[in-house]
């Protein structure tokens, strides 16, 4: 070991964590000896249980966003932040009603196959799976981000890259050996591994050093964070929010474009007016943020897939209700550590990327390694430590088996080699799943700047404004046609996809010109940093307006297509849409 960092490793943080990765990679093993077939690979053999597939998806779910970007988002923006495991799990609930039972009835191993099958067009499935591509990539960066955040923890004075770069490899192992049936067990496992390092840790430091009403109390009565009698009082950072902020609406922009045009007012009345402008710009950003997030929830491919996993409908839409229940319990915890981080960690507010408020969850247990409770300071941050490796880790793997699959059963196996054997598909699935990975790597190697959450808002804005349009309106209106819903995808989400590549590129590389720019157009920065409140009514509107044009290509089986989609389980209507690979490669 390097001895800069031989120095400075706890040895029970660095224990626990690295357990944590080789129970994973040793349930990966363990797993790919039962993952043999194509359907194994894709679809777990349609054969996971609602108990085990609930506790998968949560896994999935909740990444690093959820298990360390909103207490830090918390910590930094104040309640506000709160919007964002709110609408986390709110997204389900559009899953449960609209969408859930009748994906899973159509049958298939991914959503570019429901495109196709839909509409009869092997060209719209083309379409389909470069969004795959899009979101599963723009999801990937901050599960990279929390994996270089957690090792730079781990091992001071290690690279934010390497920790990326081992992370990055170790997943993709696990999923090139065993597809969706091998990491369904390790998810399911991740979920419970997460609870469990997410709510100890809160009630052992709340015995410790005070409750949480108290740093709630506290924090409002300073103006801004202050620590409680409880507690050491430290000197609080110039760069701490002040209570304003802390109850201001919420919005990167008021950190950004709107601040920054404020500070550059060439006059008094011109600053005035852009403090006025502040909260409608604000609030916009918040409704466009609820947009993201509650409608990008049903249009992430890593999710919608799950459900192909079930035996039926009905399973996946008792499944959806028990995700609601699992991540609605998760979410109760991370905001803790959030107002408990601005009356323990003010340092974490003079630091960025890696160093800055991000790693609160991980700093807070920290805070018992004193003269009475060094051993227990230990434990715990080993343990949110764990649970961090697990967020990233399950969904990174997660978004790794929907892209994957992507390359290899729907642009390989559909559309280059249709006549290619299950041997051959499964082959070119694990040779796909290193491909992804290190492309994933390579690009987390790039976002240590930006904060989790706000890097997985974006991935929502796009899947908001393409793959949810195209599952709600294919499923629920039959004047649909593929021309109508090329349109609105292509519209909706490349528009999305540009905005957001823009403003993401200006932060990232602190390019001078286009910060300028948002400087004095900040409601322009608003709508490309967070697009969804007009792009998904765009995608939606030119896929009513172009089907109406071309109402003579509605699919002439749309009506048998409907009620496969819709009909109860019990009349005997529910199709496989993939056949050819059932009962083969064993």
């Amino acid at each position: 070991m390097h001895p800069v960092l031989a120095m400075t490793v706890d040895p029970w943080i660095a224990a626990l964590a690295l357990l944590t990765v080789a129970v994973t990679v040793a349930m990966g093993f363990w797993s790919a000896g039962k993952s043999k077939s194509a359907g194994d690979f894709f679809v777990a053999g349609r054969s996971v249980s609602v108990g085990w597939n609930a506790s998968a998806i949560s896994g999935e779910y909740l990444s690093a966003a959820s298990f360390m970007g909103v207490a830090g988002m918390v910590m930094l923006n104040g309640y506000d932040a709160l919007w964002y495991p709110v609408c986390y799990a709110c997204g389900y609930l559009f899953l449960l009603l609209f969408i859930a039972g009748p994906l899973r009835r159509f049958g298939a191993y991914t959503i570019p196959d429901f495109a196709e099958g839909r509409y009869d067009s092997p060209l719209f499935r083309k379409i389909a799976v470069c969004f795959v591509l899009f979101i599963g990539f723009f999801y990937t960066m901050p599960q990279m981000k929390g994996a270089g955040t957690t090792l730079a923890y781990i091992f001071p004075g290690l690279p934010y890259w390497a920790g990326v770069v081992v992370v990055g490899a170790v997943i993709t192992l696990n999923v090139s050996l065993g597809g969706m049936k091998g990491i369904t067990l390790v998810q399911a496992f991740q979920y419970w591994l997460k609870m469990f390092a997410i709510a100890l840790p809160v009630f052992v430091l709340a015995s410790v050093v005070g409750h949480y009403h108290e740093h709630l109390g506290a924090n409002a009565a300073a103006g801004s964070p202050a620590v409680p009698a409880a507690a050491e009082r430290k000197a609080l950072p110039a760069k701490a929010p002040k209570d304003e902020q802390w109850i201001a609406p919420f919005g990167s922009l008021t950190t950004k474009a709107v601040d920054s045009a404020i500070k550059s007012a060439p006059s008094p009345e011109a600053k005035a007016e852009l403090e006025a402008a502040r909260r409608p710009y604000s609030l916009l950003y918040t409704y466009s943020l609820i947009i993201a997030l509650v409608c990008g929830t049903a249009g992430l491919p890593h999710i919608l897939v799950r459900f192909y996993t079930n035996p039926d409908g009905v399973a996946a839409k008792r499944t959806t209700m028990w995700v609601m229940i699992l991540i609605g319990v998760f979410y109760v915890f991370p905001p803790v550590y959030g107002v408990l981080g601005r009356s323990l960690t003010p340092e974490l507010y003079e630091a960025v990327g890696s160093k800055g408020t991000d790693k609160v969850v991980l700093e807070l247990p920290t805070l018992l390694a004193g003269k009475d409770h060094p051993l227990l300071g230990s434990v715990l941050s080993g343990i949110t430590c764990a649970g961090a490796f697990a967020a990233f880790m399950s969904t990174f793997s997660g978004l790794l088996v929907s892209m994957t699959g992507a390359l290899a059963h729907d642009i390989y196996g559909r559309i280059l080699r249709p006549q290619s054997t299950p041997e051959q598909r499964l082959k070119a699935f694990k040779w796909s799943a290193v491909l992804i990975g290190g492309l994933a790597i390579a690009l987390g190697t790039q976002v240590e700047k930006p904060n989790i959450n706000f890097l997985v808002g974006q991935a929502f804005a796009i899947a908001a404004a393409s793959y949810f349009p195209l599952l709600f309106m294919s499923v629920w209106w039959r004047g649909m046609t593929m021309k109508g819903a090329a349109s609105g995808m292509l519209g909706g989400g490349l528009a999305a996809l540009a905005a957001i590549t823009l403003t993401t590129l200006s932060d990232v590389y602190s390019v001078q010109s286009l910060a300028d720019f948002w400087v004095a157009h900040p409601l322009l920065r608003i709508l490309c940093e967070q697009p969804a409140i007009w792009a998904v009514p765009l995608s939606i509107g030119l896929m009513i307006v172009v089907s109406k044009a071309t109402a003579a290509e509605v699919p002439a089986d749309v009506r048998m297509k409907m009620l496969v989609l819709h009909a109860p389980e019990s009349l005997g209507l529910k199709q496989e849409y993939i056949k050819e690979h059932e009962g083969l490669g064993h």
